[in-house]
């Protein structure tokens, strides 16, 4: 069945109408008592030529892939971890579909958060416009980088080192959005990855039209939960899923 033309409309929401959704859900999160941190190291990024908005992340904690990622075709996507807000997913793309600039919605989540120090998150915009934030109290190692279509970002690592070896790997690796974001996980790792361990991963892949049926934007969601060592098997079960679902032509 043809889809609506209304649900492939972009959606267009006041810059005022995010303030006050700003305001109102960090007021409840702010209440909130803080979650065991997600010590993470995470990348987002688009693929120009395709549309592709994609977001993968390894944690040492248990199905991460509930927490961390957030993407919207159209709008962008959203890494939140560290002491994760996940109120910064929604609300995120929300800003990036209001035509905010990552910096911006990046400054949208954080300046009432009361939490922002221990916050970690980024951003990039469906143009490929990327911003990263850690915040003061995020344990060490912790930082990120930008690059052209990207921005990875960690916290509790062995060092500066996993994430410049996951800006290189994406930059210089062949291949869709999905395997060159699995292969940024993957250097990340071998450059000494969350310093406390391992244990679940997640892959996210939005493009419009391209999800389950063409009824949705989600094209790939694979996650590992739990496993020794989970990037390998999230490339295993990609794999699997990529023969199921091929990309559409």
């Amino acid at each position: 069945m043809a889809s609506s033309p209304i649900s492939r409309q972009r959606l267009r929401i006041p810059a005022r109408a995010v303030c006050l959704c700003a305001l109102l859900l960090l007021a409840i999160t702010a209440k909130s008592e803080e979650p065991p941190p997600v010590a993470t190291f995470s990348i987002v990024a688009v693929d120009p030529d395709t549309g592709e908005i994609g977001v993968a992340v390894q944690s040492k904690i248990v199905g991460v892939g509930s927490i961390v990622p957030f993407a919207k075709a159209g709008g962008g996507a959203v890494a939140t971890q560290s002491f994760a807000n996940t109120g910064y997913g929604p609300l995120g793309l929300l800003a990036l579909q209001s035509n905010l600039d990552p910096d911006q919605t990046i400054k949208l989540l954080t300046g009432n958060d009361p939490l922002h120090p221990s916050r970690q998150v980024g951003v990039i915009s469906a143009s490929g416009e990327a911003a990263t934030f850690t915040g003061d109290d995020c344990h060490g190692w912790a930082g990120g980088l930008t690059g052209e279509n990207y921005a990875v970002q960690g916290n509790i690592l062995t060092g500066p080192e996993v994430v410049e070896a996951m800006a290189k790997a994406f930059e210089e690796t062949e291949g869709v959005l999905a395997e060159r974001l699995i292969a940024s996980l993957a250097a990340g790792q071998e450059a000494g990855g969350d310093k406390r361990g391992r244990q679940s991963a997640s892959l996210l892949i939005v493009r419009e039209g391209w999800g389950y049926g063409g009824v949705d934007d989600r094209f790939r969601d694979v996650r590992v939960d739990d496993h020794a060592t989970p990037i390998a098997e999230l490339e295993r079960v990609y794999r699997l899923h990529r023969k199921l679902f091929p990309r559409p032509e």
